[in-house]
């Protein structure tokens, strides 16, 4: 059986591949998480996923991998350890990153966070906000629109 902290790992290696293969730019650089928000944007709206879109379906999974991918980019940029707890029956959502100054963030909950009220709760802001830096030269990156998941 796999571990929740395994679940994260693939969670957001799985959700880069699925957003890349949509035409957003998902490899775990500060630069990606404008078109993670992108992806929010074009996909809810305050709390309700948009009509046919790539949320309408399994949320909940699909919020954990944003969560993880969000994490693992904040871990990449700023170092930190992840912090689960396989007992905790709400454990997708309270898994932990630890930051090297011992600042404690939540990568899910701001995800869930940001889909409930949406841009408001930017997660470019957030990461911003923890300290990561976004190139000031970073392109724009052509939107393509793609099967994202497919069934199987």
């Amino acid at each position: 059986m796999a571990s929740l902290l395994d679940d994260v790992r693939t969670s957001a290696a799985r959700i880069a591949r699925a957003l890349g293969s949509s035409g957003y730019r998902a490899d775990f650089t500060p630069e990606s998480l404008p078109d993670i928000e992108r992806f929010m944007s074009e996909h809810s709206d305050h709390g309700i996923a948009t009509d046919g879109g790539l949320l309408a379906t399994d949320r909940g999974p699909r919020l954990f991998a944003l969560g993880a991918y969000l994490g693992e980019t904040v871990r990449q940029g700023l170092g930190g350890v992840w912090e689960v707890d396989d007992q905790d029956p709400h454990g997708e959502i309270n898994i932990v990153l630890r930051l090297p100054d011992g600042s404690i963030i939540w990568p899910v909950q701001r995800v869930i966070k940001r889909f409930q009220n949406g841009p408001e709760d930017s997660l470019v802001g957030y990461a911003i906000g923890l300290g990561l830096r976004l190139s000031a030269q970073s392109p724009a990156r052509p939107h393509r629109r793609r099967s994202w998941f497919r069934r199987g």
